[in-house]
Protein backbone atom coordinates (compact mmCIF):
# COMPACT_ATOMS: atom_id res chain seq x y z
CA UNK A 1 0.00 0.00 0.00
CA UNK A 2 1.17 3.26 0.26
CA UNK A 3 -0.16 5.10 3.28
CA UNK A 4 1.96 7.98 3.48
CA UNK A 5 4.40 10.59 1.53
CA UNK A 6 6.27 14.38 1.36
CA UNK A 7 6.22 16.64 -0.96
CA UNK A 8 8.71 19.93 -0.20
CA UNK A 9 9.70 21.07 -3.47
CA UNK A 10 9.22 24.76 -4.52
CA UNK A 11 6.53 25.88 -6.02
CA UNK A 12 8.07 26.76 -9.00
CA UNK A 13 9.77 23.56 -9.23
CA UNK A 14 6.06 21.75 -9.52
CA UNK A 15 5.27 24.48 -11.74
CA UNK A 16 7.87 24.05 -14.23
CA UNK A 17 8.18 20.11 -14.09
CA UNK A 18 4.54 19.79 -14.75
CA UNK A 19 3.96 22.69 -17.14
CA UNK A 20 1.64 24.59 -14.99
CA UNK A 21 0.31 27.95 -15.65
CA UNK A 22 -1.49 28.84 -12.56
CA UNK A 23 -0.68 29.55 -8.74
CA UNK A 24 -0.93 26.94 -6.52
CA UNK A 25 -2.94 28.99 -4.17
CA UNK A 26 -2.48 27.33 -0.64
CA UNK A 27 0.71 25.24 -1.29
CA UNK A 28 3.02 24.30 1.48
CA UNK A 29 5.56 21.57 1.65
CA UNK A 30 5.12 18.83 3.43
CA UNK A 31 7.06 16.31 5.17
CA UNK A 32 4.49 13.85 6.31
CA UNK A 33 1.09 13.49 4.15
CA UNK A 34 -1.42 11.36 5.61
CA UNK A 35 -4.65 9.77 4.61
CA UNK A 36 -7.66 12.41 5.23
CA UNK A 37 -5.86 15.45 4.19
CA UNK A 38 -5.73 17.83 0.95
CA UNK A 39 -3.30 16.53 -1.76
CA UNK A 40 -1.91 18.40 -4.69
CA UNK A 41 -3.19 16.69 -7.83
CA UNK A 42 -3.54 17.26 -11.31
CA UNK A 43 -5.95 16.88 -13.76
CA UNK A 44 -6.66 18.24 -17.64
CA UNK A 45 -9.54 19.98 -18.13
CA UNK A 46 -10.04 19.57 -21.48
CA UNK A 47 -7.88 22.80 -22.45
CA UNK A 48 -5.30 22.84 -20.08
CA UNK A 49 -3.76 21.33 -16.88
CA UNK A 50 -4.97 22.45 -13.59
CA UNK A 51 -3.75 21.43 -10.04
CA UNK A 52 -5.28 21.78 -7.15
CA UNK A 53 -6.49 19.77 -4.07
CA UNK A 54 -7.99 16.53 -3.38
CA UNK A 55 -8.92 15.00 -0.15
CA UNK A 56 -6.99 11.52 0.22
CA UNK A 57 -9.38 8.69 0.48
CA UNK A 58 -12.14 8.33 -2.40
CA UNK A 59 -15.44 9.07 -1.23
CA UNK A 60 -17.46 7.48 -4.62
CA UNK A 61 -20.05 9.60 -5.77
CA UNK A 62 -22.76 7.09 -5.06
CA UNK A 63 -21.45 6.82 -1.17
CA UNK A 64 -24.48 7.28 1.28
CA UNK A 65 -21.12 8.06 4.41
CA UNK A 66 -17.79 9.69 3.44
CA UNK A 67 -16.32 8.22 6.04
CA UNK A 68 -15.94 5.33 3.59
CA UNK A 69 -13.07 7.38 2.32
CA UNK A 70 -10.39 6.11 5.61
CA UNK A 71 -10.30 2.64 4.00
CA UNK A 72 -10.18 3.69 0.49
CA UNK A 73 -6.93 5.51 0.48
CA UNK A 74 -5.47 2.84 -2.12
CA UNK A 75 -6.67 0.89 -5.27
CA UNK A 76 -4.94 -2.37 -6.76
CA UNK A 77 -4.27 -1.39 -10.17
CA UNK A 78 -5.09 -5.20 -11.32
CA UNK A 79 -8.51 -5.11 -9.98
CA UNK A 80 -9.43 -1.77 -9.96
CA UNK A 81 -10.89 -2.23 -13.30
CA UNK A 82 -13.27 -4.98 -11.76
CA UNK A 83 -14.24 -2.99 -8.93
CA UNK A 84 -17.51 -0.79 -8.58
CA UNK A 85 -15.60 1.86 -6.79
CA UNK A 86 -12.53 2.09 -9.31
CA UNK A 87 -14.03 1.19 -13.21
CA UNK A 88 -15.63 4.13 -14.17
CA UNK A 89 -13.63 6.78 -12.30
CA UNK A 90 -10.19 4.19 -14.75
CA UNK A 91 -12.49 5.83 -17.97
CA UNK A 92 -12.81 8.94 -16.87
CA UNK A 93 -11.24 10.09 -14.02
CA UNK A 94 -7.79 10.13 -13.80
CA UNK A 95 -5.34 12.27 -12.46
CA UNK A 96 -1.66 12.90 -11.01
CA UNK A 97 -0.98 13.12 -7.34
CA UNK A 98 2.02 15.27 -6.85
CA UNK A 99 5.45 13.95 -4.85
CA UNK A 100 8.89 13.65 -4.23
CA UNK A 101 9.62 10.50 -1.73
CA UNK A 102 6.98 7.93 0.07
CA UNK A 103 7.13 6.13 3.24
CA UNK A 104 6.77 2.25 3.65
CA UNK A 105 7.44 0.04 7.00
CA UNK A 106 9.58 -2.85 6.67
CA UNK A 107 8.94 -5.88 9.05
CA UNK A 108 11.70 -6.66 10.96
CA UNK A 109 12.51 -8.93 13.94
CA UNK A 110 13.14 -5.80 16.19
CA UNK A 111 9.09 -4.48 14.79
CA UNK A 112 8.53 -2.46 11.90
CA UNK A 113 11.37 0.06 10.49
CA UNK A 114 10.06 2.53 9.20
CA UNK A 115 12.09 3.69 4.95
CA UNK A 116 11.68 6.38 3.01
CA UNK A 117 11.41 6.30 -0.84
CA UNK A 118 12.01 8.01 -3.56
CA UNK A 119 13.29 7.71 -7.34
CA UNK A 120 17.03 7.87 -7.66
CA UNK A 121 16.80 9.83 -11.21
CA UNK A 122 14.45 12.57 -10.85
CA UNK A 123 13.52 14.87 -7.98
CA UNK A 124 9.65 15.08 -8.47
CA UNK A 125 6.97 12.21 -9.82
CA UNK A 126 4.02 11.45 -9.54
CA UNK A 127 1.88 8.35 -8.15
CA UNK A 128 -1.17 7.41 -10.32
CA UNK A 129 -4.46 8.66 -8.76
CA UNK A 130 -8.38 8.37 -9.61
CA UNK A 131 -10.76 10.89 -8.32
CA UNK A 132 -14.59 11.80 -7.99
CA UNK A 133 -16.31 14.54 -6.59
CA UNK A 134 -19.12 13.31 -3.58
CA UNK A 135 -22.13 15.63 -2.50
CA UNK A 136 -25.35 15.91 -1.15
CA UNK A 137 -28.55 18.52 -0.62
CA UNK A 138 -27.39 20.95 1.77
CA UNK A 139 -23.56 20.42 1.85
CA UNK A 140 -20.74 21.38 -0.07
CA UNK A 141 -18.99 19.20 -2.29
CA UNK A 142 -16.49 16.70 -1.71
CA UNK A 143 -13.79 16.38 -4.08
CA UNK A 144 -11.61 12.95 -3.17
CA UNK A 145 -8.78 10.96 -4.49
CA UNK A 146 -7.17 7.09 -4.37
CA UNK A 147 -3.60 6.15 -5.32
CA UNK A 148 -2.95 2.96 -7.43
CA UNK A 149 -0.70 0.53 -6.29
CA UNK A 150 1.01 -2.29 -7.81
CA UNK A 151 2.63 -5.50 -6.92
CA UNK A 152 6.16 -4.87 -5.65
CA UNK A 153 9.33 -4.69 -8.35
CA UNK A 154 12.51 -6.14 -7.48
CA UNK A 155 14.04 -3.15 -5.48
CA UNK A 156 10.68 -3.03 -3.20
CA UNK A 157 10.22 -6.50 -2.67
CA UNK A 158 12.47 -6.79 0.15
CA UNK A 159 10.33 -3.57 1.90
CA UNK A 160 6.89 -4.68 1.06
CA UNK A 161 4.46 -6.53 -1.44
CA UNK A 162 2.91 -3.54 -2.48
CA UNK A 163 4.03 0.22 -4.22
CA UNK A 164 2.21 2.38 -5.37
CA UNK A 165 2.20 3.24 -9.32
CA UNK A 166 4.85 5.97 -10.02
CA UNK A 167 3.84 7.71 -13.72
CA UNK A 168 7.15 7.77 -15.77
CA UNK A 169 7.49 10.97 -16.98
CA UNK A 170 6.06 10.28 -20.84
CA UNK A 171 3.39 8.37 -19.18
CA UNK A 172 1.80 11.30 -17.54
CA UNK A 173 -0.03 13.11 -20.41
CA UNK A 174 -1.12 9.95 -21.27
CA UNK A 175 -2.66 8.76 -17.76
CA UNK A 176 -4.46 11.95 -17.47
CA UNK A 177 -5.41 12.82 -21.01
CA UNK A 178 -9.41 13.73 -21.02
CA UNK A 179 -10.51 11.06 -23.25
CA UNK A 180 -12.94 8.86 -21.84
CA UNK A 181 -10.99 4.63 -21.99
CA UNK A 182 -12.56 1.42 -21.63
CA UNK A 183 -11.66 0.41 -17.68
CA UNK A 184 -9.65 -2.94 -18.99
CA UNK A 185 -7.87 -0.79 -21.49
CA UNK A 186 -6.46 1.28 -18.66
CA UNK A 187 -5.57 -1.34 -16.43
CA UNK A 188 -3.35 -2.99 -19.27
CA UNK A 189 -1.40 0.52 -19.81
CA UNK A 190 -1.12 0.26 -16.11
CA UNK A 191 0.54 -3.36 -16.47
CA UNK A 192 2.62 -2.46 -19.20
CA UNK A 193 4.45 0.61 -17.31
CA UNK A 194 7.78 0.19 -16.32
CA UNK A 195 8.85 0.49 -12.61
CA UNK A 196 10.62 3.54 -11.44
CA UNK A 197 14.30 3.31 -10.03
CA UNK A 198 13.64 4.21 -6.72
CA UNK A 199 16.37 4.05 -3.54
CA UNK A 200 15.94 4.17 -0.04
CA UNK A 201 17.35 4.87 3.46
CA UNK A 202 15.57 4.16 7.73
CA UNK A 203 14.25 6.98 9.00
CA UNK A 204 12.92 7.67 12.65
CA UNK A 205 9.41 5.96 14.01
CA UNK A 206 9.11 9.41 14.68
CA UNK A 207 7.15 9.66 11.27
CA UNK A 208 4.28 7.34 12.26
CA UNK A 209 2.21 9.12 14.02
CA UNK A 210 0.86 11.57 11.01
CA UNK A 211 0.54 14.36 13.63
CA UNK A 212 4.35 14.28 13.46
CA UNK A 213 5.41 16.93 10.98
CA UNK A 214 9.24 18.89 9.68
CA UNK A 215 12.85 17.35 8.77
CA UNK A 216 12.51 14.68 11.69
CA UNK A 217 10.17 12.65 9.73
CA UNK A 218 12.80 12.65 6.83
CA UNK A 219 16.23 12.39 8.72
CA UNK A 220 18.70 9.18 7.79
CA UNK A 221 18.28 7.29 11.13
CA UNK A 222 21.83 7.18 12.51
Amino acid sequence: MCGRFTLQASELQILKEFDLDQQLEGYQSRFNIAPGQQILSIVHNGEDRKAGFLRWGLVPSWAKDPKIGYKMINARSETAHEKPSFKNLLSRKRCLIVADSFYEWKKTDGGKQPKRISSAQRALFAFAGLWDKWEVDGEEPLFTCTILTRKADSFMEDIHDRMPVILPKDAEEEWIAPVKRHPEEVARFIEKLPTEPLKAYDVSTFVNSPKNEGESCIKPLA
